[in-house]
């Protein structure tokens, strides 16, 4: 079992960068493919980025791709989310998830680790 722990969010302009981590707790991180989702008001929660185990493979979700970029720390426990020209329609509560798949999944369902979220809101 894993515990997760968003920080990094906040009020930002368009055109700005936040980074968010996500701290984990427990012995088997290195064992976890590590999600980042984000849900607006109203909206359904969706697929922002995920990483691999050993972190050698990314995905991301269209919306993000060129702007948004996923790391890990091992030895640290510790995921990140690097977000770059932030629009306002990014604007959303962003979670950090884990999942026990041996591949990058997109599906929220896929992930039984959730972190409580770190609001981000971007201003325009």
């Amino acid at each position: 079992q894993v515990q997760l722990v968003e920080s990094g969010g906040g009020l930002v302009q368009a055109g700005g960068s936040l980074r968010l981590s996500c701290a984990a707790s427990g012995r088997t991180f290195s064992g976890y493919v590590m999600g980042w989702f984000r849900q607006a008001p109203g909206k359904e929660r969706e697929f922002v980025a995920g990483i691999s185990r050993s972190g050698s493979g990314t995905d991301y979700a269209d919306s993000v791709k060129g702007r948004f970029t996923i790391s890990r720390v091992n030895a640290k426990n510790t995921v990140f989310l690097q977000m770059n020209s932030l629009k306002p329609e990014d604007t959303a509560v962003y979670y950090c998830a884990a999942s026990l798949t041996s591949t990058i999944m997109e599906k929220s369902y896929d992930y039984a680790y959730w972190g409580p979220g770190t609001q981000v809101t971007v201003s325009s």
